[in-house]
């Protein structure tokens, strides 16, 4: 018995062990089940709280993008530099964060009108389980890109320097603009300069300077674009805009341009190219399919004061205590804008007194404001500068000026000829005094700011004056009588063919000037012109003939570079001529009438290269003729240079020439003469053999000498032929006018200590010269 029952619990415990192994496992999987439903009801159960969490940290996230965002493009933009790629990175993936939660949110609140009618428990516990977890997770990783964008502490470096540096517009590439272009654009970048001046004398480079601190230049060699077709270049343009992307800026358009002709590519979403222009038309606008057009409004009051006040300067508003609220009202006068503020500020910063400052406004009032047209409007403000000006005479000056071009450069020297020629400076007995007060008004026209200074490639600043936007036709209006006598100043610039009908109109014109390529039509019979004074035609083509025969009272006549082939017995009857410029013309013969032309006081015959010779004795005959210019003449010889001499020294007048002489007989016969001497003002020696050694007087302005082989030396002469010491001139035997020498190809010629009395000597161009490579030795 003992031993059944020891069986029997034996089998009852390995019954128990087996069911233990049996139950175990299902208890484990029950026990994951439980655990696995509990986790997923815990999201779902969470689901509202996580999507609130998820709204607040995301909108924590987006403000942080925003702030970083903000410093991103400031440093760009203001800073010129470029974002690191980790804020780059952070940046797409905040961008990419924002549109993933927006679509998550979207989902929910759709699942969220699946629920079971009457409950809260979802349709579709699995699809409401997977968005549960999803929000959990945008939750964390919205707050891991806040946390990370809040602790940036660079978002952007400087920009590398450019492997490349721009070339100028120039023909060759200039260079030592690096040290320059560095402090510029660390100025600009320092915050505290708010004003940077690039200053230096003419051609040394500020403008290149300018252009490659601001753009970027489309480069075209030469050899593929001299020469060419305007259909050839657009072609060239269109195929290398093609492969770029560009921005375009057209300034001051005045009519809708065909930017396929010129050869811009159309502009398409593929490109991302942009042309941005301006004008002062709204229908250009239009004209040329403008997407967006946007107005710029005049200033503000407060803003227009404040302007006005700095122009005008704090010396001057603080010279009495009236005057600052004078200048306020005179501000309002200016109508916000910026343009007229500034010119009339300028004009008012010298006025120290109230009774100034009222006679002033006054006259500012008197101009209607109710003149239709924005034109009329800023040509009634800016007249005010103008009426400024000390006096009837320099208001002409200026008025004369409005006879060039917009965006000409004047050469101050042909304008103050042209005065001369007009008689304006005739208080002036010698003609250098007369130069000196035309460089005076020329001065105080850019101090009035009608005028500012122009300069080309290789002039000295003041050698050139130009007129800014608006101002010349401004100046013509005026000139016009604020348009009431239209055609008494008559300015045509390259308009092609001029209809008879046209000049019919210009009965009653003071002053008439065309300019490159302008023409006339041929008329049937000789236009009048009772009252014509002065006639340019430069850089155009000839008159029709008879065209002059009706110019009573005409005073000059300036051809500058004009494709005059003949020049007319008619000539002989302007009796009141008194300037004759025929410049740079391809006249062959000069009729022999010019000896009738007893008023004629200036006469220029440069670069005649197809002239033949000049009459005998008609020189001489122009009895009032002050100066004489004959530079580069092709028919030169020693036999016409000593005629032409005598003749001018027969002349009462005379005392300024410029002339070319080539042979050491002609040399003679100037240092022979006194006068000549002391007249000759530019002197151009060219191929003179046998020449060992010249004279120059101390009135020389400008000396050029070319191929001399023989010239040892050049000295200065007392008019009692005293040699000038080494040391200490007295002042009558320095170079006191001498501004320019140039000297090509005088491989004998070493010393030049004659210069150190040139004070006021302003260019010295010495080329192929053994002088150069002595200092380079």
């Amino acid at each position: 018995m003992l031993l059944l029952f020891s069986l029997l619990c034996f089998e009852f415990q390995r019954l128990i062990n087996f069911s233990m192994d049996f139950v175990t496992p299902v208890l484990d999987v029950a026990s994951l089940i439980c655990n696995c439903v509990g986790d997923r009801a815990d999201h779902l159960r969470r689901l509202p709280q996580n999507l609130n969490s998820l709204r607040t940290e995301t909108e924590k996230q987006n403000n942080v993008y925003k702030d970083v965002k903000e410093r991103v493009e400031r440093e760009e933009n203001l800073e010129k530099k470029k974002r690191t790629h980790v804020v780059d990175g952070w940046i797409g993936r905040a961008e990419a964060m924002e549109k993933e939660v927006k679509e998550l949110l979207d989902r929910c609140d759709e699942e969220n009108q699946k629920k079971c009618f009457g409950t809260c428990c979802p349709r579709n516990c699995r699809s409401s389980y997977k968005l549960a977890k999803m929000v959990r997770e945008k939750m964390d990783a919205a707050a891991e890109l806040q946390s990370e964008g809040s602790n940036f502490q660079v978002v952007a470096v400087a920009l590398p320097s450019p492997h490349v540096i721009e070339r100028p517009l120039e023909e060759k590439p200039v260079v030592g603009l690096d040290s320059p272009f560095r402090e510029v654009w660390r100025l600009l970048q320092d915050k505290q300069v708010r004003t940077i001046g690039i200053y230096g004398m003419g051609g040394v480079g500020k403008t290149t300077l300018l252009k490659k601190i601001n753009n970027n230049r489309l480069q075209i060699p030469d050899d593929r674009w001299k020469g060419r077709e305007e259909d050839d270049k657009a072609a060239e343009i269109c195929r290398i805009l093609k492969t770029k992307k560009f921005v375009l800026l057209l300034d001051d358009i005045w009519e809708p341009l065909d930017i396929l002709r010129v050869g811009i590519p159309p502009l398409g979403d593929g490109n991302q190219s942009k042309i941005v222009f301006t004008t002062r038309s709204a229908d250009v606008c239009r004209g040329m399919a403008a997407q967006k057009s946007i107005k710029v409004e005049c200033l503000e009051e407060k803003e227009a004061l404040s302007l006005f006040q700095a122009k005008v300067g704090e010396d001057t508003l603080n010279s009495h205590p009236d005057i600052p609220n004078l200048a306020e009202m005179v501000a309002k006068e200016c109508k916000g804008l910026p343009l007229a503020l500034v010119v009339i500020a300028r004009a008012m910063a010298s006025a120290k007194t109230p009774e100034e400052w009222e006679r002033n406004l006054q006259k500012l009032r008197l101009y209607p404001k109710d003149v239709a047209g924005t034109e009329n409007d800023l040509f009634s403000v800016l007249a005010f500068s103008y009426d400024s000006l000390p006096n009837e005479a320099t208001k002409s000056y200026f008025l004369y000026c409005s006879l060039f071009p917009e965006d000409y450069q004047i050469p101050s020297e042909r304008l103050i000829q042209l005065w001369i020629g007009e008689g304006f400076l005739d208080e002036h007995d010698d003609i250098q005094e007369a130069r000196n007060q035309g460089g005076k008004i020329i001065e105080m026209l850019r101090h009035a700011c009608l005028t500012e200074a122009g300069i080309t490639r290789f002039s000295q600043e003041g050698k050139y004056l130009k007129m800014h936007d608006v101002i010349p036709d401004m100046a013509l209006w005026l000139a016009c009588e604020k348009g009431k006598k239209k055609n008494k100043f008559v300015v045509k610039d390259g308009i092609g063919l001029i209809r008879a009908q046209e000049v019919n109109k210009w009965k009653d014109a003071q002053r008439i000037a065309f300019w490159n390529k302008t023409r006339i039509e041929e008329l049937r019979e000789p236009p009048c012109f009772p009252n014509t004074e002065t006639l340019i035609g430069c850089a155009m083509f000839t008159f029709p003939s008879g065209f002059l025969t009706n110019m009573f009272v005409i005073r000059v006549l300036d051809f500058f570079n004009n494709k005059l082939l003949k020049l007319l017995a008619e000539i002989g009857n302007l009796a009141t001529l008194q300037y004759l410029n025929l410049l740079g013309t391809i006249i062959k013969y000069l009729p022999i009438e010019l000896k009738n032309l007893k008023k004629l006081r200036c006469l220029m015959l440069d670069r005649l290269f197809s002239l033949a010779s000049l009459p005998s004795q008609m020189v001489s005959s122009l009895s009032s003729l002050l100066l004489f210019s004959m530079k580069s003449f092709s028919s030169s010889s020693p036999t016409v240079e000593i005629m032409l001499l005598e003749e001018l020294e027969q002349l009462e007048h005379i005392n300024d020439i410029s002339i070319m002489l080539t042979s050491i007989q002609s040399i003679q016969r100037l240092f022979e003469s006194h006068k000549l001497r002391r007249s000759t003002t530019s002197l151009e020696l060219e191929s003179c053999r046998g020449v060992n050694q010249v004279q120059l007087s101390p009135f020389i302005k400008a000396l050029k000498v070319l191929k001399c082989d023989e010239l040892e030396e050049v000295k200065i002469i007392h008019f009692e032929k005293q040699m000038v010491p080494s040391k200490f001139p007295n002042p009558q035997c320095c170079f006191n006018h001498l501004l320019s020498v140039y000297i090509d190809a005088c491989k004998k010629l070493l010393n030049l200590n004659c210069l150190i009395h040139a004070p006021k000597l302003q260019s010295l161009l010495i080329v192929r010269s053994e002088i150069i490579e002595k200092v380079r030795r």
